[in-house]
């Protein structure tokens, strides 16, 4: 699949030099090409990384079930990074497949996932809940990084069976 997609975009891109070179557009048709062509790849790229299985870089779920994380940590050629495989709960549901999210390495965090995964080897599940960390009210575009939440990992409840 991703092949067809960088074929179709390798087209794509002979098309619109072969415009810009030989069709007799105004000069502004020419640059309104160019910037539609460069803003579709950017568009593109972003949702091939969605699609292709790399982790997300979005916020985890408000609750989700841990079910796997690797951590790299930082050194001196990257910053690090903590990479967790969970499954959202909805209605108190898992979803219908997990999802790999790709967080900032910090060291509390890192200590959490891997008691939680110590747990989760042990046969115990690992439940997650999210909340975003309070700090000055404002425009949050303009604060990088202000999308950081608190993350809380604990034992999954176990399910109560009816008695007979």
């Amino acid at each position: 699949m991703t092949t067809a997609v960088v074929l179709s975009l390798a087209a794509l891109v002979l098309l619109c030099t072969l415009a810009l070179l030989w069709s007799r557009w105004p000069v502004w048709l020419k640059g309104l090409l160019v910037l539609a062509v460069t803003a579709f790849y950017f568009y593109a790229d972003d949702a091939l990384h969605g699609i292709a299985g790399l982790p997300a870089r979005e916020a985890l779920p408000e609750r989700f079930v841990l079910l796997a994380a690797v951590i790299e940590e930082p050194g001196a050629k990257s910053k690090g990074a903590l990479y967790v495989w969970v499954n959202e709960l909805k209605d108190g549901r898992p979803a219908a497949q997990p999802r790999a999210y790709r967080l900032p390495y910090q060291k509390d965090l890192h200590a959490l996932l891997d008691e939680g995964m110590k747990k989760v080897r042990q046969g115990i599940s690992q439940m997650g809940s999210t909340e975003p960390k309070t700090g000055p009210k404002g425009f949050s575009w303009l604060r990088p990084g202000s999308d950081e939440q608190n993350v809380k990992i604990r034992d999954l409840p176990v399910p109560q069976l009816p008695e007979k």
